[in-house]
Order: C-alpha cells, then sequence, then structure tokens
C-alpha cells in the first residue's frame, strides 16, 4: 500500500472493500438476491396452488404447482448456500489485507509515530477489522432485501393497488424511523473500541512487565488502574450494546405495527371480495416474511455505523506519519571509511545544547551524560525519531535525513536500552537469516557473554524463546539483545547501556569483548557506547563527558576519572 492508495477517509476504506472484490461480490449478491426473491416467492407460490389446485382438486394442478415449489426450494436453498460461502471468503480475504496493511505499517522500517500501545494496535487488526469486513457482507443481505421488497411491492400492487400503497408509503417510514439511532450508535461504537483497545494495551503492558512489577511490589496500584480502564471499557460495551438493542427492538416493534397493518388490510379486502382466499393466504405469508428483510435493512444502518466507526480509527492510525524520515541519498561507492564516519555538528535537542561530536573510523567512543535527557536525545537524533532543532546530523558525510532507508540500515545500527526478544530460538533472535559460521557465532557469543545463557540448557542456540523474552531475566535478555546487534557487524553501532544487568564480573568480560570485535582500526567499525560503566568505557579509544547539555570534557577513561563530575557520573 502506497501514500496515494492509502484510503483518506472512513467511507473511501469501506468502499474500497466493495471495489476491489467486485467480481466475487457480484455473484455473491446476484445468489443471495436469488435466495430472497425465492423466499418472496413461496407464500406467492403457495397461494395459487390453493386457488389452482387446492380450491378445484385438480391432480394435475396439484402435481404441476408442487414441482414448481420443490423447484423453488432448490433455488433458495443453493442460492443463500453459494452466495453466503462466497460473501464469507471475500470478507476473510478483505480482513486479512486489512490486517496485513496494519502489520506493514506498524513494521515498517521507517516506523509509524502513533501513541497506540501494543494491544490498542492489535484490537486494530481484531475487531476493528472484523467490523469492517462484516460491513461487506451486510451490503449482499441488504441488496437481497431491498429486491424482495420491491419484488413483493410489486406482487401487492399488481394484486391490489392499496395493499400495494401501504408498503410502499409504509416500508420507507420505518426505515427512516430507525434511522434516528443509528448516529448514537456510531459514538457508542467508536468510544466503546477505544476504551477496549486501551484496556488491552494496558493488559499487554502489564502481562509484559509483570517481573518488574512484581520486584517493586506494584501489584496493586497495577492492578487498581487496569481495573478502572476495564470497568470504563465494561460501561462503554454495555452503553453500545443498549445503543443497537434499542435499534432493534425499535426496528421490530416499527416493523410489527406494519406488518400488522398490511395483514389487516388484506383481510378486509378478502371479506369484502377484491382478493381470493389463496391470495389472502399470499398476502398474510408476505406479510411475516417481510418482516427479515425489514429486519436486514433496520440493521444496515447499525452496521454501517459501527463499521464506520472502525474503519476511522483503522484510516487514522494508517495515516500516521512515519518516524523516520528519509531521502534519495545512497553511501555505495562511497567507502567503508566514510560511511563510518557518524558526526554530530552544533546540534540542539532536548538536553543537548548545540553540541559537535564525531568519531573516527574504527574507534570506540564512550559517551556519559548527567542528564538522562541527553542520552535519549542522542538515541532518537541517531535513529531518525527526532530531529534536530538545529544543527547537522551526518553519516558518511551526508545528511541522516537525506538517506535512503537502505543506507541507515546498512551502515547504521542502534542497539536500544530496552530490546525486545521474539518468538522463535535463541539462534533465530540472534542469526536471524543464518548467515554466520561456527565460529563466528561462537566468537559473538564469548563476546557478549550470551555463552553462558546457550550453555544452560542442553538444547543450546536451539532452545526456544517465549514471545519477548519472557523466561529470561533481564542480564540474559541484555546478553541476547548484544549479541544480536554485534551479529550485524554494522559500520557504526550505538550502543546504550548494554550492561545494566548483568554482574560486575560479566559486565568486564562484554566490555572486553566488545572491544575485541569492534575495536580493531583496521576493521574501521565505528561503536558509540552511551553509558556510566566504568568497565566499558575504560575499553573504549576516547570518551567524552556531556553535562548540562555540553560536552563539557574529553579524553580516555582514566584521564577523565580525576574529573568531579565525571567521578560522579561513573564511579558512583
Amino acid at each position: 500500500m502506497t501514500e496515494e492508495t492509502r484510503p483518506a477517509t472512513a467511507w473511501a476504506l469501506l468502499l474500497r472493500g466493495l471495489r476491489r472484490n467486485k467480481a466475487q461480490l457480484a455473484g455473491s449478491f446476484g445468489l443471495l438476491s436469488l435466495w430472497q426473491a425465492c423466499e418472496t416467492l413461496v407464500p406467492v407460490l403457495i397461494g395459487l396452488t390453493i386457488d389452482r389446485a387446492v380450491a378445484t382438486g385438480e391432480i394435475r394442478e396439484m402435481v404441476i404447482w408442487g414441482l414448481s415449489l420443490c423447484a423453488l426450494f432448490g433455488f433458495l436453498s443453493y442460492g443463500y448456500r453459494f452466495g453466503a460461502q462466497i460473501g464469507f471468503s471475500v470478507v476473510q480475504r478483505e480482513m486479512h489485507r486489512i490486517r496485513v496493511e496494519i502489520a506493514a505499517h506498524s513494521l515498517h522500517p521507517r516506523g509509524a509515530r502513533t501513541t497506540l500501545r501494543p494491544g490498542e494496535t492489535l484490537s486494530l487488526a481484531t475487531a476493528d477489522a472484523e467490523l469492517v469486513g462484516q460491513f461487506i457482507r451486510s451490503m449482499g443481505f441488504t441488496i437481497a432485501a431491498v429486491i424482495s421488497i420491491i419484488g413483493a411491492s410489486w406482487y401487492l400492487l399488481t394484486l391490489d393497488l392499496v395493499l400495494g400503497l401501504v408498503v410502499l408509503i409504509g416500508v420507507p417510514t420505518v426505515l427512516l424511523l430507525t434511522q434516528a439511532v443509528t448516529p448514537a450508535i456510531s459514538r457508542h461504537t467508536e468510544h466503546q473500541q477505544a476504551t477496549v483497545a486501551e484496556a488491552t494495551g494496558v493488559a499487554t503492558d502489564l502481562v509484559r512487565g509483570l517481573r518488574v512489577l512484581k520486584g517493586i511490589g506494584a501489584e496493586p496500584v497495577a492492578g487498581a488502574r487496569y481495573r478502572a480502564l476495564s470497568g470504563r471499557a465494561r460501561d462503554a460495551s454495555v452503553r453500545s450494546t443498549s445503543t443497537y438493542g434499542a435499534m432493534t427492538g425499535l426496528t421490530d416493534g416499527l416493523a410489527g405495527i406494519f406488518l400488522a397493518v398490511v395483514a389487516l388490510v388484506a383481510g378486509h379486502r378478502a371479506l369484502s371480495g377484491d382478493i381470493t382466499i389463496g391470495e389472502l393466504i399470499a398476502v398474510v405469508g408476505l406479510t411475516q416474511f417481510l418482516a427479515e428483510p425489514l429486519g436486514m435493512l433496520g440493521d444496515i444502518s447499525a452496521h454501517t455505523a459501527r463499521a464506520h466507526a472502525s474503519a476511522r480509527r483503522i484510516v487514522d492510525f494508517l495515516g500516521t506519519p512515519h518516524l523516520v524520515p528519509v531521502g534519495d541519498a545512497d553511501l555505495d561507492g562511497t567507502g567503508l571509511g566514510q560511511a563510518a564516519e557518524l558526526r554530530l555538528v552544533s546540534v540542539a535537542a532536548p538536553g543537548l545544547d548545540h553540541v559537535s561530536l564525531a568519531s573516527r573510523p574504527g574507534e570506540v567512543l564512550g559517551i556519559a551524560v548527567t542528564d538522562p535527557t541527553a542520552a535519549a536525545s542522542l538515541m532518537g537524533l541517531v535513529n531518525g525519531s527526532l530531529s534536530p532543532d538545529s544543527g547537522d546530523l551526518t553519516l558518511g558525510g551526508f545528511p541522516m535525513a537525506k538517506l535512503t532507508s537502505r543506507a541507515r540500515d546498512e551502515h547504521l545500527l542502534v542497539n536500544p536500552h530496552h530490546v525486545d526478544l521474539f518468538e522463535g530460538t535463541l539462534r533465530s533472535n540472534i542469526d536471524a537469516t543464518a548467515a554466520l559460521s561456527s565460529h563466528e557465532l561462537d566468537r559473538l557469543l564469548d563476546a557478549s557473554a550470551c555463552a553462558d545463557v546457550v550453555s544452560l540448557v542442553p538444547e543450546g542456540l536451539d532452545q526456544p524463546v517465549t514471545p519477548d523474552g519472557a523466561t529470561f531475566s533481564g542480564g540474559q535478555r541484555q546478553r541476547v539483545a548484544l549479541a544480536r546487534a554485534l551479529a550485524a557487524d554494522a559500520p557504526v553501532l550505538l550502543l546504550h547501556d548494554p550492561t545494566t544487568a548483568v554482574d560486575a564480573v560479566t559486565e568486564h568480560r562484554i566490555a572486553a569483548g566488545i572491544r575485541e570485535l569492534r575495536g580493531d582500526p583496521a576493521s574501521r567499525r565505528t561503536t558509540w557506547l552511551i553509558t556510566s560503566s566504568p568497565s566499558l568505557l575504560a575499553q573504549c579509544d576516547r570518551v567524552v563527558l556531556l553535562s548540562d547539555g555540553v560536552v563539557a570534557a574529553e579524553g580516555t577513561h582514566h584521564d577523565l576519572a580525576a574529573l568531579p563530575a565525571y567521578a560522579e557520573v561513573v564511579l558512583r
């Protein structure tokens, strides 16, 4: 899906589903219309059978009309069976397409600038996508209902003008009166979906952070927060369902009154001798049957209102801008050394006051910060999710904002402090493309101290990993994530506090391992370490101290250790 083809409005999204499935839907709607037309003809055919066979006692007529009824029910049954089957298939495919679009936007290499939690995004791809898909299905039943009402009205007009006019006037009146509840259904549905999605997002966050919550004893506070959100979601669902129930009740009540009027008029016309007994039976049968299409037409407004609310939520999400701006500049042919140069020139951002910072190819650069905001800004600037207020950020001599996504991915890797592991195995989390040899794997496992994690179970690298690595400790997850980052062997690697959850001995081993893998000047690989760990900073070629938003000092870890500001950050 490109920017040009992305639906701009909720109606555009709903109508797109009809447009891009028009061939299959034409067949489905045609068969469903055949089904409803046959349903309409059932009471008519029964009335004709009574007048022409039962009343006359003609065996031949009885056989003819009996076989006609059998044929009619055959068309009726198979028309619905195959029409519904085709329609259901279309709905499932369309819901799948919408889910893929939501997933693609969420997982786009440039990211999506959205405030939705993972659980809320999941709700878009499930509940909201399902309501949009059901809109397509309801359109088929709506068309079939309209055709059946038109057929019934035509028959009643040809049978008796008064009956026909009652139906032609009554049906639109009933439908117009039922639309009074539609706006409320749309509002309540949108609010319901939003609150349910928020509660789902919080529940997902609580499950992911259960270990931390238990560690700090915050389960009661987290539970109270979720109960409050869940209560609001419950109340919103009750309001939405109550409004929908009011719509259904209003439709059924008005339809019942209308159909009773039709039956009374038909009975009077039969007593007057204007219609036959068979025609009276046909009219009464049609009157009872009309309750079904009238209910369908009443429901379509409610279904459409709910689908429109969900479609608007999906369109709003798909319309969120990407996190990372890109251009058309590439780094091919510039040479690895130049491409491995990351430079900040008088950059101003939250926590940074016109900072100039650069690294040489092959250098391990340590960055110690007194303000966590500065560290967060550095990470955001380098990964592209934050634009500087002023100044320039370049990679390989090119402004970052002008580089293609491919250039960023091939030459730069940012490994944040909080990392995600994925369901699969340790091997698939570390070497997803299976491109590393056994020797290369062993080297980076040793460098990241991840070899300890591998050796814990007989399966080794093939041990299963649950979603988000929930069965691993914080230190184990950090080591797996570091191994994955080292496995990428990016020309420029930015690591943010990669060892905060490991013990001092392991941290010392990791520091030496990073130095061994990334510190060879001949490799021309550049590494930035944003950390306060003395073990890591001691392995850096150069350390920069950022204090009060500016570069306050520069040198080796040993040189800077005598400075009180530096010692306060790294030696506490």
